[in-house]
């Protein structure tokens, strides 16, 4: 497989696919980060932990429904051009 555009992507269609079914009960909080875990005190800078917390949210609230027509986009292309 040649390193090409379409390539890139896919691979970032495939790696927001991949955050957008992340579960927050079966998964996340077995791992630490549920949303209880997120909390900061008012005024605190945010770290790491909590803005990976917002973006993984983020990511399942605004890409959840664009997701399905750019999945159905690239199908169709690679039916159409392999």
């Amino acid at each position: 497989m040649a390193f090409t555009l379409y390539a890139l992507i896919q691979t970032a269609i495939l790696f927001t696919n991949a955050i957008a079914v992340l579960h927050e009960e079966r998964f996340l909080c077995k791992i630490g980060w549920g949303v209880e875990q997120g909390i900061g005190g008012f005024g605190d800078e945010p770290g790491i932990k909590a803005q990976l917390l917002n973006l993984i949210r983020s990511v399942r609230t605004v890409m959840r429904v664009p997701l399905i027509a750019v999945n159905l986009v690239c199908i169709v292309l690679l039916l159409l051009f392999g």
